[in-house]
């Protein structure tokens, strides 16, 4: 089991233009609030096999750690997809197609309309598509074949045969694309403007808001699950939360920014070293693309722009940007496997442990005065994926999911 505190290499960098007092504004509103998310939740509960996820306390690394309390919000089991983006890709699946049966019928459909196939006769007609680094497009296969449309998912070079193979399996036409994630976005949409297909992307750009606004909504359906999990009376003093283009990350800070204003949690937005690029855009004070093949084992974090909707929120309501190694990941989802001082063991894939790989990290680096950590601290981290590559989850880790659970 890795030793305690991590001590691989961290970039942190303090938010010049956070404000912890500003209210949550008009700005933000149009981009999630929480009546929207009343109505995503409230469409979300009538899938099938809806169940919030665990919430699970770690009093061994909290100790280990030296902070007061440590939950972990484990996704791994989210609707049998593996991971949180069945909330969001799915969802926005879901809305575009309500939104066209209403642009032909004058009706708003609900979920369960289409769950029962009351407009396949549209709907069977539509196509939706996306890139995706994995997690992302297997929710939209698994909402397309669940709403009764079509499905093309578009991945990169480096996206592993296991993610491509578990696409498939819901039924899209899977296509790999040369270049990295960022290019394999632009070959979706050229391909989507020429076939008139429905592109359902979880990165926000000019002249593309709405569809990605619904993704991000369907995450904060997770995120009140994990404040209503909270034990009575007790509140977080610090999320640290995983980034790739920033829809997660944004969602999480939106629910708490509304909800409990100058009184959230403080928020960490934790990056790839090789793929930073909400990290390098806070630095520079503006949107700042990260270039090359971004080749790290958190694949969906693997993305070198920031999305415009996401930057929105983040902008002034992230306290810090912080960055991890590949190898401070592999530590972390080792830790969890393991379970340290009587913890239950977790499995947690690649980019589910960037957020507790940037605690640690932290901590590992003398960082904890500059973040306000200490003995009193509560910390909450979203697990956001399991073993959603299981061949190179089994080669990190040295043993199967399975094994974990069972140990």
């Amino acid at each position: 089991m890795p030793t305690l505190p991590l001590t691989h290499p961290t970039a942190l960098y303090h938010n010049p233009v956070a404000d912890r007092q500003a209210p949550y504004d008009h700005a933000q509103r149009a981009v999630l609030n929480l009546d929207a998310h009343e109505s995503a939740r409230r469409e979300i509960a009538a899938w099938p096999g809806y169940a919030p996820t665990p919430l699970v306390d770690l009093p061994g690394l909290a100790a280990a750690a030296g902070v007061k309390r440590l939950w972990y919000k484990d996704e791994g089991g989210r609707f049998g997809l593996g991971s949180f983006k069945a909330l969001g890709g799915a969802y926005a699946v879901f809305r575009l197609l309500a939104a066209e049966v209403a642009r032909r019928t004058g009706a708003v459909p609900s979920a369960e309309d289409l769950l029962n196939g009351k407009h396949l006769g549209i709907v069977s007609g539509i196509t939706v598509t996306c890139a995706t680094d994995g997690n992302h497009g297997r929710s939209v296969a698994w909402g397309a074949r669940m709403f009764g449309c079509g499905c093309v998912i578009y991945i990169h070079a480096t996206v592993s045969d296991g993610r491509r193979d578990a696409i498939a399996a819901y039924g899209a036409t899977v296509v790999r694309t040369a270049g990295n994630y960022d290019d394999a976005v632009r070959q979706a949409g050229a391909d989507a403007a020429a076939q008139g297909w429905k592109v359902v992307s979880d990165t926000s750009y000019e002249g593309y808001m709405d569809v990605p606004r619904d993704v991000m909504q369907g995450y904060t359906v997770m995120v009140q699950e994990a404040i209503e999990q909270l034990p009575p009376g007790e509140r977080p003093t610090h999320v640290f939360i995983q980034a790739g283009v920033g829809g997660l990350a944004a969602a999480v800070c939106a629910q708490f920014w509304e909800g409990w204003g100058a009184g959230r949690p403080r928020l960490v937005v934790v990056e790839p070293d090789k793929a930073a690029c909400l990290y390098e855009s806070a630095r520079a004070g503006r949107p700042v693309a990260v270039h090359g093949d971004l080749d790290t084992i958190m694949a969906g974090l693997a993305c070198g722009e920031v999305s415009l909707l996401a930057r929105t929120i983040l902008g002034t309501g992230a306290d810090d940007f912080q960055t991890v190694t590949d190898e401070a990941a592999k530590d972390a989802m080792r830790l969890l496997a393991e379970g340290v001082g009587g913890d239950r063991p977790l499995v947690a894939g690649e980019s589910a442990v960037a957020g507790l790989a940037g605690l640690l990290c932290a901590l590992g680096a003398g960082q904890a005065d500059a973040l306000g950590l200490g003995p009193d601290s509560r910390v909450l981290l979203f697990g956001s994926e399991g073993d959603t590559d299981p061949e190179l989850y089994r080669a990190i880790v040295g043993r199967t999911a399975e094994q974990v659970r069972t140990a």
